[in-house]
């Protein structure tokens, strides 16, 4: 896999822990039994973030900005050539290319970053 879509990937998964923080689906185990200080949590994972955004190409980096504007998921995978960010049929010339995961290429549709599944 293009070690782009990896860092995005990477970062998506990141933002994600972020937003269940957020909203309260993680707290009272992680506080209580592991002694871990969420505040602590959210800061760490917020500069791990940014650090990560700053290993993004530039223009990578202004199209993930752009896309992640509107939505929590910048990067959805394509399956059986339907892209399952926004549920629309990529190119069949884009779908059926053997190295698809080694570049980086976003849907017309909706823009996410995509990474092909077999």
């Amino acid at each position: 896999m293009h070690p782009q879509l990896e860092l995005l990937l990477e970062i998506q998964d990141l933002r994600s822990q972020r937003t269940d923080m957020d909203d309260g689906v993680l707290g009272d185990v992680e506080s209580d039994v592991f002694d871990v200080r969420l505040d602590e949590a959210r800061e760490l994972l917020d500069a791990t973030v940014s650090a990560l955004e700053l290993r993004l190409d530039d223009d990578v980096r202004n199209r993930y900005r752009s896309v992640s504007s509107k939505g929590p998921r910048t990067v959805a995978p394509v399956i059986r050539g339907i892209c399952y960010g926004c549920f629309m049929a990529v190119a069949t010339a884009r779908a059926s290319v053997a190295d698809r995961n080694s570049r980086v290429e976003c849907c017309e549709h909706c823009g996410r970053f995509l990474y092909h599944v077999d």
